[in-house]
């Protein structure tokens, strides 16, 4: 998500672009499906004063800092079960609160979704997130994960591990980590698992980052079950939106983005029948309207402030129909 300032937990990506989207909706809820450490929150709290936010987490660390304020109401959950948390009498009730610019309530004015492992975990040791530091092998987003990174690294077999390197990680060494992982293991931290996977990438493919950098990502994706989670939340959040709501997605890395772009492209579509068909007969209508063609990046500017945002994709939709 970004970078950790002195003191803090994180600052957020993109926050002026966010803020353009969301801030315009004027009243209403908006769900930040991943609150991390609020500064999203916080800046269209202050830009939308007639907003409100439901704010979702499934880390703990996360939701203990969600502010006591009667315009926040915190909901610990991995946002894959958006559906559920909508669902949930006392936050319906909570939702459906007159509200003066939409008369009648019930549906959302907008959701957030900034994707992938937050600055906090990525920098709190004890997460195990990180191939710098040595820390356990956990990275876990929150305690509904059923396996940790110990389970996946000890405990997978070798054509799992080359599966997981490869379609999480897009990792062209695949075959070659998962020999030395299988080789070397039973593994104690995330020092001796970066060591090994450095070691068995050849010197041609240390030239672009740390060379667990893939590998400890694909591990994070399987152990959080990420891309499902993508899916599932963006279904929920597209079918909670009021006519006029917008979506608006932060993204680190291509399998996050190309979820997302097949999604609200998807949904910008109407018919999809052959040419050749009289009448349509899939029953497919139009739900969304992009507002990014493209993905937006952030600025140089932003870049320099906080090298972490480099790899963020933003794109957003608005809801056209009932």
């Amino acid at each position: 998500m970004a970078q950790t300032p002195a003191g803090g937990y994180h600052v957020p990506v993109m926050t002026a672009e966010v803020v353009e989207l969301l801030a315009p909706l004027g009243s209403g809820v908006v769900v930040d499906a991943t609150f991390g450490g609020g500064g999203h929150t916080a800046s269209l709290l202050a830009a939308a004063p007639g907003l409100r936010i439901l704010a979702v987490d499934r880390d703990p660390d996360a939701i203990a800092l969600v502010p006591v304020d009667t315009r926040v109401r915190a909901v610990t959950a991995n946002f894959a079960d958006l559906a559920l948390v909508l669902e949930d009498r006392e936050t319906r009730r909570w939702i459906d609160e007159p509200d003066p610019g939409h008369p009648g309530g019930g549906r959302l004015a907008g959701v957030l979704f900034d994707l992938g492992v937050s600055s906090h975990q990525l920098d709190a040791a004890q997460r195990g997130f990180s191939y710098h530091v040595a820390g356990p092998l956990d990275m876990r987003m929150g305690v509904d994960a059923a396996r940790t990174a110990c389970d996946i690294v000890n405990g997978a077999d070798r054509d799992e591990l080359v599966r997981i390197f490869r379609r999480y990680g897009e990792e062209r060494f695949a075959p070659r980590i998962a020999d030395a992982v299988v080789r070397h293991r039973p593994f104690d931290d995330t020092a001796q698992l970066a060591a090994v996977v450095a070691a068995a990438v050849p010197a041609a493919g240390r030239r672009a980052g740390h060379p667990a950098r893939r590998v400890f990502q694909a591990i994070r994706i399987a152990v959080n079950d990420e891309l499902d989670a993508i899916a599932a939340g963006l279904d929920a959040a597209i079918a909670g939106l009021r006519p006029g709501g917008r979506i608006v997605v932060i993204a680190y890395h291509s399998l996050e983005d190309r979820i997302v772009k097949r999604r609200l492209v998807r949904g910008s579509k109407g018919c999809v029948c052959p040419p050749e068909f009289p009448v349509c007969v899939c029953d497919t209508t139009q739900e969304l309207r992009l507002l990014t063609r493209k993905a937006r990046r952030p600025s140089l500017e932003e870049i320099a402030r906080n090298p972490r945002a480099r790899s963020a994709l933003l794109r957003a939709a608005e809801r056209i129909v009932a």
